[in-house]
């Protein structure tokens, strides 16, 4: 039987890499989204909303995907709120599937909050998780949609599908419109800072400045997802994926200003968070836009500074360990710093930024 995608959240970073990772190895997909998007050619769009179950029955009448890789997640005020729509999403996907019987493997990707805590209590009000993270650690005791979309999948191989989990880190790509995006987020900045003389200047803690860590390019979470998926050895595991390199910001922030010719500056003593720093900057953007004529004008649909602070500023080191798929045969490699510097140039070539 030939492979079908289903591709959730194919508008996402994440959705839309794996989108032309599959395309690209001959895999029919179809991309799945509220308001899916027609840029990437050979894409077959399906409009559904995953919290409305006619909805997907109507979407998905005619399909049957082999393969489903769940790559999206709706963000709400609380952890009880995410937990209660982000596990809907997942059961009602999988139950509209289900008596196809077309499924053979279905994907879910969630992130280090599985070992770090949810939004809400975020690397607080405990003891901090042992880094390197490995898969292995036990779920923390905290309320988490993680949990909850893991266990949904769990629930549904019942009926005999496998599975795989993916744990990336900070994910770097291009994406417009997407909620967690820290690398346009900085690019963004820069580019402000350029076009303003404000200096580069690190918003985030002193732990993160100092210690040691790691980022997930789109396009390895993309490799390892099609990886696991289509490997025997691979298959009803959780894994980490990360670039396999390891950096530290206080020597990584100087070359992204650079890239810019904008001046950086470094932890200072204080956490100035990014979100409060370009509060006031969406007119600002709109001006820059028109003058450089750019393609998005909203700032909101790039920037995601929210979600930038919740990494730059955690109080501890976070580094991951990718043992549990190199030693089953995934052995992809990706430079972060050139994983910045790829997304830069293609969002200046996109017209994304100056």
């Amino acid at each position: 039987m030939s492979n079908t995608a289903l591709v959730v959240g194919a508008s996402g970073i994440i959705g839309s890499n794996l989108a032309q990772e599959l395309l690209a190895n001959n895999w029919t997909t179809y991309g799945l989204a509220r308001r899916p998007g027609t840029d990437i050619a050979g894409l077959q769009p399906v409009a559904a909303d995953l919290l409305d179950v006619a909805s997907l029955e109507t979407a998905l009448a005619d399909l049957r995907p082999t393969h489903v890789f769940i790559t999206s997640w709706m963000r709400n005020d609380t952890e009880a709120e995410n937990i209660r729509v982000n596990s809907a999403m997942v059961r009602n996907l999988l139950a509209v599937l289900g008596p196809k019987h077309s499924v053979q493997h279905v994907a879910l990707v969630t992130g280090l909050k599985h070992y770090l805590g949810p939004f809400e209590a975020y690397v607080s009000g405990g003891v901090a998780p042992p880094t390197p993270l490995r898969e292995s650690q036990p779920r923390l005791a905290l309320d988490n949609f993680y949990y909850a979309q893991e266990d949904e999948v769990y629930a549904a191989a019942r009926d005999g599908f496998t599975w795989s989990i993916h744990r990336p880190h900070t994910i770097i790509g291009k994406a417009v419109g997407n909620l967690m995006n820290l690398g346009t987020t900085l690019a963004v900045y820069a580019s402000i800072c350029k076009e303003t003389g404000r200096p580069f200047r690190w918003p985030g803690s002193k732990a993160q400045w100092e210690g040691l860590s790691d980022v997930t390019d789109a396009r390895v979470i993309a490799k390892q997802l099609v990886w696991a998926a289509t490997t025997d050895a691979a298959r009803n595991e959780a894994y980490n994926v990360v670039n396999g390199d390891v950096f530290r910001w206080s020597q990584l922030w100087g070359r992204l200003a650079d890239w810019f010719g904008v001046p950086a500056v470094g932890f200072d003593g204080s956490i100035h968070p990014l979100e409060a720093e370009m509060a006031g900057d969406a007119e600002l953007w709109r001006a820059i836009a028109t003058k450089h004529g750019l393609a998005e004008a909203e700032l909101s649909r790039l920037a995601s500074p929210w979600h930038t602070d919740l990494d730059l500023g955690r109080p501890i080191e976070v580094i991951t360990d990718m043992a549990n798929s190199r030693k089953r045969g995934f052995t992809v490699f990706q430079s972060t710093e050139d994983s910045f510097f790829d997304l830069f140039a293609q969002l200046r070539e996109d017209r994304l930024i100056p």
